[in-house]
């Protein structure tokens, strides 16, 4: 369903070559590394925001940087979902609002249910910028979630949690992605939150490998 093939790409030096990826419905991979190795730049090339230099990326089939802008753009308000370490919340909006607009966008009702796992419930009617960083994590989660996405790219998703909170979030992701044949590809440092994922690559001095 995700798939990447000999992927490169190079700024002022080689940031990664020749990453093949090959995710299928339903399952999910992290990629770990050290900062500046090239995650949050690969999880960009798969997420349709930056073009590799070589290489194609398809989802579903698509080779999305060989159809048009159009059509790239409709993919990703269709069927991609991302959270990001900034969480990109609408400023003069409630929790409740910035749902409201992912609602809209995708025809999907807001989850209440999905509220209260994430703890948030009680937080939807409060000004989205008053929240704290962890709140504001578990509001773009489930911003991302009630998108109903079939990819979900997620750069440092558990950063602003606690170790509990963490692992109830991941848990949330990957129960999302196995219940409806998604895809989840996140990065992460923390090693916990890597090894609940079906696979394991480390990106390192430009290559990928796979752990696990």
């Amino acid at each position: 369903m995700l798939e990447a093939h000999e992927l490169s790409l190079a700024f002022e030096r080689p940031l990664f070559s020749h990453v093949n990826i090959d995710i299928a419905a339903g399952a999910s991979a992290a990629v770990v590394g050290v900062s500046g190795s090239g995650k949050s730049t690969l999880l960009h090339i798969l997420s349709t925001f930056l073009p590799p230099q070589e290489g194609r990326v398809k989802l579903c089939g698509v080779d999305i940087y060989a159809i048009s802008q159009t059509d790239r753009e409709r993919l990703r308000k269709e069927a991609v979902g991302m959270i990001f370490q900034q969480h990109y919340l609408f400023r003069g909006f409630t929790a409740r609002e910035n749902l409201k607009v992912a609602s809209l966008l995708s025809g999907y009702d807001i989850d209440e249910r999905l509220m209260e796992r994430l703890g948030i419930a009680h937080l939807l009617d409060q000004d989205a910028m008053n929240l704290s960083g962890g709140q504001q994590q578990r509001l773009s989660i489930a911003r991302v979630l009630t998108k109903k996405p079939k990819f979900i790219y997620a750069d440092e998703p558990t950063g602003n949690l606690d170790q509990a909170n963490a692992l109830e979030a991941i848990g949330i992701l990957l129960e999302y992605v196995r219940e409806n044949g998604a895809v989840l590809f996140l990065a992460t440092h923390d090693e916990s939150i890597a090894r609940k994922a079906d696979r394991i690559f480390k990106l390192e001095n430009g290559s990928l490998f796979l752990l696990q």
